[in-house]
């Protein structure tokens, strides 16, 4: 089966493409610029040193939230435009699960953080077990004061992974301390290519009603409902 994965919901881009149990290609970055304008290239790209043609795939898995409202919406419109264009299987899987594979060899639970500003970070709690990643805690947005302090109670350290750790390491030192452990810096963007087997074997979405996972409203719309909820009060 030959899979074309899709990340753009946070900073780190993503793109593989996979042929079985193969990675035949792979394209990251991270960097703060315009994923609307550099997703098909990467993908055109991507596919050119796969050399297979869009014909060639058979399914498209994409990284479905929470992260950047924006990232989020670009990824998935993207990913439901190709799949219903070539009539082919989508599927999507959490943006956090993706993150999280980073601690595969990890003896313990593993965090993945996203920054949602505030103090509030997206998260979840994982764990290897007998090869395969299990979900302990489900994603949500948290208050990274609170989710440091749950943690703190846990028997088994905690991994915490992701570009966005950085930004609350004192918060998670302060509450954690030695039960906390710090992913490397190379392993703080999600990979493509687990997003991919992932959602391998993955049921299949509807194409029409396939939404992504925001978690939370944008700010924007929070704000707009907000307002319209007083003028009608």
């Amino acid at each position: 089966m030959r899979i074309l994965a899709i990340d753009t919901s946070n900073y780190p881009l993503g793109v593989a493409v996979i042929d079985g149990d193969k990675v035949v290609a792979e394209y990251i970055t991270n960097v703060k610029r315009n994923h609307s304008v550099r997703i098909m290239p990467a993908i055109e790209a991507a596919m050119k040193e796969a050399e297979l043609s869009p014909s060639d795939l058979n399914k498209i898995v994409v990284a479905e939230g929470p992260g950047s409202y924006t990232g989020v919406r670009i990824g998935v419109t993207v990913a439901k435009t190709l799949a219903w264009t070539l009539g082919i299987p989508l599927s999507g899987v959490s943006s956090l699960k993706v993150l999280a594979m980073a601690g595969r060899y990890f003896q313990g639970y593993i965090a993945p953080i996203f920054d949602a500003r505030r103090g509030q970070v997206y998260t979840g709690l994982y764990k290897f077990e007998n090869g395969r990643l299990a979900v302990v805690e489900s994603d949500r947005l948290a208050m990274m004061d609170d989710w440091a302090e749950k943690l703190a109670d846990l028997q088994e350290k905690t991994l915490f992974v992701g570009n966005d750790v950085s930004l609350h390491l004192e918060t998670i030192s302060g509450k954690m301390g030695e039960k906390a452990v710090i992913s490397a810096t190379a392993e703080r963007n999600p990979r493509p290519a687990e997003l991919a087997f992932l959602g391998k074997n993955k049921p299949d979405a509807d194409v029409h009603s396939f939404v992504p996972n925001y978690i939370r409203l944008a700010e924007a719309e929070a704000k707009w409902l907000e307002a319209r909820s007083r003028s009608h009060e």
